[in-house]
Formats: C-alpha cells, sequence, structure tokens
C-alpha cells in the first residue's frame, strides 16, 4: 500500500469520530463535514511523520477549524439553515473513539438513540447560546473527554482558563432548559409530526382535533401565490387551508427554528418557507406563522429534525 493509501486508511479510521465532534461543535451537519474535508486538505499538506497519536492530532485540528468557523458565525450573526439533525455517526464518538479514552458513553445504536433523545433538542438550544470558547472547552472536555491542557493547546489559553471556560459552559447547561423547557420541547415536537403527518395524508379530522378552536394563521406576503398577507381564523378553516398544501407538505421537514419545533419547505434545498408553532399545554396549536420573506428567513436559527 502506497503511503497515500495508508494515509487515507488512517483518515478513514477516525472519520466518524471528527464528524461527531464538529457537529457537536457546529451544531450543523454541512458545517461538520466541511469541518472534516478541512482537516483532511490539512493532513495531506502537513509531516505527521513524527506524530504519535493521530486520533488526537486530527481532533485538534478539526477543533480550531470549527472553532474559527463559530467565530466567524458570530461575525457574521448568521447560522447555518437547513441541515440534518446528526444520526449515529455524529454520535459515534460518546462510544469511544479517538481521543475519548476512558469517557463513558454509549456502545450500541440503541444506547446512542438514547443519547440522541435525551440531550438532542435541549442540547442543541443550549449550546447555541455559548460563546465559541465557551462550546468547544465544553464539548471537548465533558463530552470527549479531553484535557484542560489539550483543550487550552486549541484555544490558545492556559488548562486554568480552559477549565474556567467549560465550567462557566457547564452551568448554562445545567442550568437550562429546565425540565419544563424539556418537556414542552417534547410536546411541540409530537404535535408538530402530526400535524405534518396529517397535512400530507389529507386528514381533515385530524388536522382539526390538533387545532385549537381559535387558532389563527398568519403569513407574509411571500407565504401564498397571492404576494400578499394571509390571515385565517378557527380550526376548520385553518385545517382546509393546510390541506390545500398538502402538496408541498410532502416535501417539508420539521425543524428547530430559533429554539422552537415548527417546518420548513426548502425544495431542492433551498429554503422558502418555514411554519411558527405556537403549542399551548394542552398540546393543541393555537397560532401557526408562516415566515416567506427572504431578509426575515435570513435571520432564523434552523437545524431540521428528522420527522
Amino acid at each position: 500500500m502506497a503511503d497515500g493509501d495508508l494515509l487515507t486508511a488512517a483518515f478513514e479510521e477516525h472519520r466518524d469520530h471528527l464528524r461527531g465532534v464538529a457537529y457537536r461543535l457546529l451544531g450543523s451537519v454541512s458545517d461538520a463535514e466541511d469541518a472534516v474535508q478541512d482537516t483532511w486538505l490539512r493532513l495531506t499538506g502537513a509531516d505527521t511523520t513524527e506524530v504519535q497519536n493521530l486520533g488526537g492530532w486530527l481532533t485538534t485540528v478539526v477543533a480550531r477549524v470549527s472553532l474559527n468557523m463559530l467565530r466567524s458565525r458570530r461575525h457574521r450573526n448568521e447560522e447555518p439553515v437547513g441541515d440534518s439533525w446528526p444520526g449515529s455517526a455524529e454520535l459515534s464518538a460518546a462510544s469511544g473513539g479517538p481521543a475519548t479514552a476512558g469517557a463513558s458513553g454509549p456502545e450500541d445504536p440503541e444506547a446512542e438513540a438514547v443519547l440522541a433523545d435525551s440531550v438532542g433538542l435541549a442540547l442543541l438550544v443550549v449550546l447555541d447560546t455559548l460563546t465559541p470558547a465557551e462550546r468547544l472547552a465544553f464539548v471537548l472536555h465533558d463530552m470527549f473527554a479531553m484535557s484542560f491542557a489539550e483543550v487550552g493547546a486549541v484555544l490558545d489559553k492556559t488548562p486554568e482558563a480552559a477549565r474556567q471556560l467549560a465550567s462557566r459552559a457547564r452551568r448554562r447547561v445545567r442550568g437550562a432548559p429546565s425540565p419544563d423547557r424539556a418537556a414542552d420541547l417534547a410536546r411541540q415536537r409530537a404535535v408538530t409530526t402530526a400535524f405534518l403527518a396529517a397535512a400530507r395524508g389529507g386528514d381533515l379530522a385530524a388536522l382539526v382535533a390538533l387545532l385549537d378552536k381559535d387558532v389563527t394563521l398568519t403569513g407574509d406576503a411571500y407565504s401564498g401565490p397571492s404576494g400578499r398577507p394571509a390571515a385565517l381564523h378557527g380550526a376548520e378553516v385553518v385545517s382546509r387551508g393546510a390541506i390545500t398544501a398538502a402538496a408541498r407538505a410532502v416535501h417539508s421537514q420539521l425543524a428547530l427554528i430559533d429554539g422552537n419545533v415548527g417546518v420548513v419547505w426548502a425544495p431542492g434545498g433551498h429554503l422558502q418557507l418555514v411554519l411558527k408553532f405556537t403549542v399551548n399545554p394542552a398540546s393543541q396549536i393555537t397560532a401557526i406563522d408562516i415566515v416567506g420573506d427572504p431578509e426575515n428567513l435570513r435571520q432564523l436559527q434552523i437545524a431540521v429534525l428528522p420527522d
């Protein structure tokens, strides 16, 4: 096997782990893939003959790449739009991938699914509130068992400074969301999933049951073919409107939108519409806000979830 083949094989052994680190740091599958690709390019251009722990070296590189991306994102005041929710590959590092020796984590797909359910929505919401340095310190140390010396090296800070960043992030992660907030997210997801399924199937009765009798639907001038703002009121009227848009619903997806569960329509990967839901404690939808204005869409923080 040629040296290039050996290098490729070695990198592929660590790819899932690197993707997991990058996803937890960036909260975006497409950004994570970009970070992993950048790491590969840096590997091919580096002299690694003296590197004894390639997994640790690659983790440091992908972390630095991700940190730069986080800082750039904050500078632009932008967030990724239209990404997929992580699967088992993105969570693989929790099961003892490279540079995580001694870390506890799931060791089978079922355990990975439990981890995703328990930390998925709630953790993504909280991680997005951290500074890039806090997020990196927390993710690398608390989730991937890197020492504070290693974390500090990535951040160009002392181990004690890295410890303080992780501690500050940990307090915020533990303090929010509250159990009530986590339960609210779960309720939103269940209701929104049912709404999307009923709309796709043209099930009027199911839609009416999901809507508060006084539900309101509002849409901006970009949300419909008329080019004028829309307003509907009442469960029956809103349900019939949803059925009218059944073809669009087939190609829509659940998404986390500014920290709440909603629906996005992005044909061909181009975001066109966002549906934001208000769900009451009785698990009924009391309001639907449809956003189609490109400028307003750019201001939203969105991560697509599986149905």
